[in-house]
């Protein structure tokens, strides 16, 4: 483009293409900015909003119960007996605080130190005016000041019916139902039962002074949740299908202070169970911070500095022994930290990460002070926690040779695996490995890939289940290994993401049960020792064909059994068809291979999403691990929805 050309479209670009979005107008437009996105998760974000600011009351000392609704017609209601919400003229907007508190973004009470709120999960003021945004319908009922008062909205924040008194009252609280509008939630506007009673119960386990009540007027269901030992019975629950060290559960509540002299509220509890993995929760001000932070650093801390000192102290370990490591202590550890802070500095908009500096050394300090007690003071306890601990110990250092030799392959100062046919290209971003189930559909994707960008690692049958294997044998299973060697990145405390060779992590087996169990086996291992290649998008599911239908010149594969169903409607049913049933990657040639499952510009990739740690945790436990009737439970509870099962 030519200086004469820049200029004049420059000029062309005027203040009128400016555009500003007043009122909620930017939430309607981007709702995704501000609930994530509009699928079902987003859908839910909108009652955990409102949910939040009766919590956010509990805080305040005002509030004791919670009473959450879901109606026939999927509008939701949630009732708290706080203070209410003050109804006066609101000196700056003009109209009553209630119709500023849900029509302007970021206006509420949870700014500044001088604010309604000491601690509250809504840092940003515009929960409950996205809410409105986001729904048809939206009323409000609020007991404030001796007065009961009530305000309608609708059609996107527009207000219907301004606030008006209905009487006079003695209680406090607020009342919100609303309907989520299905012109933004166009995938789904239906409440998932189960999401919001796990929510609900996880709210009950972190705030042990509040009653929280939900029914389900869909389908008649109610549940109650209140747990007065609060994190303790919430590790009771994580455990409950494990089987535990000791049976006494590590409980500790204490108060730290951020550099202005407020008060960090911390509570801890852990318990160790007999498995391999971790189950590691922690949380501030209510929201789960799924990339931890500087509290669940301050909890790694303590344990790191009092189980060895302790270990010194009994004898357990020498002077110049190597220490614990923190790998050590989290073998079958599991443990929620909450933290309460005032003005929490989260990292970005998804508060998936705690930043503030001086929680860390709070939470230090109450746990290490809470644990040495309890140590001392439980000695039968101690040691069988130190077992635990110690055994784990000593397969890390049994496992070395075995890591130094990966961590080397890694640097590259070994060869890749013999296996492994790589890719010509050294660029990451544009390079891809696919796993394959056996050697036959190995040979067929060799032969049928691009060598350029495309690397092909078959797997010699199932590799092991490592939810239920000690870190030891995990290390020592060739198949691992071998992955391990061929995306460079090490693994555990060596893990670098910087260092992945492939940026496409690609699992291709069989569709049939075997495909399905092989596939699930590699994302158990992925999801315990590489899990940032989830979190970070890296690894994909491959959806070969099902069929392969022919007739004449036609010819069309079919990903699915209705894909087939729309098919046999296609084809002329007078002449003679040819229909191949694929039961394995092995029976397709490496032409059939490449264009239905290999071909970026033709094949079906599913990539695999983490969006919620805790019900992640709870599947692999649940389909991996030790306990069969958690297992044998769902498997009679689904097998309904199973069809044509090929086995």
């Amino acid at each position: 483009m030519d200086e004469k050309e820049k200029i004049k479209q420059s000029e062309a670009y005027t203040e009128q293409d400016i555009e500003v979005l007043e009122g909620l107008t930017p939430v309607r437009v981007r709702p995704g900015m501000y609930i994530g996105d509009t699928a079902s998760k987003g859908l839910h974000h909108l009652v955990w909003e409102i949910v939040d600011n009766g919590i956010d009351e509990v805080y305040a000392g005002g509030c004791d119960t919670i009473n959450v609704i879901i109606f026939d017609d999927n509008s939701v209601q949630v009732e708290d007996n706080g203070r209410g919400i003050p109804t006066g003229i609101h000196p700056k907007t003009g109209i009553s605080t209630v119709e500023t508190v849900f029509t302007v973004l970021h206006a509420g009470g949870k700014f500044g130190h001088s604010s309604g709120y000491k601690v509250s999960g809504g840092l940003h003021g515009v929960g409950a005016s996205v809410v409105n945004a986001l729904s048809t319908s939206f009323e409000v009922w609020t007991c404030h000041a001796g007065k009961r008062c009530y305000a309608k909205f609708g059609n996107g924040g527009q207000i219907l019916e301004h606030l008006k008194v209905l009487g006079e009252t003695e209680q406090t609280g607020t009342i919100i139902k609303f309907h989520p509008d299905p012109s933004i939630f166009t995938e789904t506007i239906v409440f998932d039962y189960n999401t919001i009673k796990d929510r609900l119960r996880q709210l009950a386990f972190l705030n042990k002074s509040v009653t929280i009540n939900f029914e389900d007027k869909r389908s008649g269901m109610k549940e109650s949740f209140h747990y007065d030992g609060g994190l303790k019975e919430y590790v009771k629950f994580l455990n409950s299908d494990s089987e535990v060290v000791c049976p006494d559960i590590f409980y500790i509540e204490g108060v730290g202070k951020d550099v202005k002299d407020n008060d960090i509220v911390v509570e801890v509890s852990f318990q160790h169970n007999k498995g391999y993995g971790t189950i590691l929760y922690s949380f501030c001000n209510n929201i789960l911070t799924p990339e931890g932070g500087t509290h669940e650093e301050g909890f790694k801390l303590a344990l790191n500095k009092i189980f060895n000192k302790y270990a010194l102290a009994k004898k357990m370990l020498k002077d110049n022994d190597e220490n614990i490591s923190n790998d050590d202590i989290r073998e079958g550890l599991t443990a929620v930290i909450s933290v309460k802070r005032s003005d929490p500095q989260f990292e970005g908009q998804t508060k998936a990460k705690l930043g503030n500096s001086d929680v860390r050394p709070a939470v230090n300090q109450v746990v290490s002070d809470g644990l040495e007690r309890f140590l001392l003071e439980n000695p039968d306890e101690a040691k069988m926690i130190m077992d635990k601990i110690l055994l784990a110990r000593m397969a890390r250092l049994e496992a070395r040779k075995s890591r130094e030799m990966v961590r080397k392959t890694a640097l590259g100062f070994t060869s890749l695996p013999g296996k492994l046919a790589d890719c010509s290209s050294k660029d990451a971003t544009k390079s891809e490995i696919f796993i394959v189930e056996g050697d036959s559909a190995g040979g067929s994707a060799k032969n049928g890939r691009s060598r350029e960008f495309q690397a092909i690692l078959p797997l010699r049958g199932k590799i092991i289940n490592v939810q239920k294997a000690a870190r030891v044998k995990v290390l020592d299973n060739q198949e691992i290994g071998t992955m391990i060697t061929a995306f460079g990145t090490n693994i555990g405390e060596d893990f670098d993401v910087t260092k992945l060779r492939y940026h496409k992590i690609i699992i291709m087996t069989d569709a049939d049960v075997d495909g399905a169990h092989i596939a699930t086996l590699l994302l158990t291992f992925f999801y315990n020792y590489m899990r940032p290649l989830i979190e970070q998008g890296f690894v994909y599911i491959a959806q070969p064909p099902l069929y392969k239908v022919t007739q004449g010149k036609y010819l069309k594969y079919a990903y699915k059994e209705e894909e087939m169903d729309s098919i046999r409607k296609e084809i002329d049913p007078n002449i003679k068809v040819g229909i191949q049933r694929y039961k394995g990657l092995g029976e397709m040639d490496a032409s059939q291979l490449w264009e239905t499952t290999m071909d970026p510009n033709t094949r079906v990739l599913k990539q695999v999403h983490l969006e919620d740690i805790i019900e992640a945790d709870q599947a692999f436990d649940m389909l991996m691990g030790d306990k069969v009737e958690p297992r044998k439970e769902y498997i009679l509870a689904n097998a309904k929805f199973v069809r044509n099962l090929d086995v």
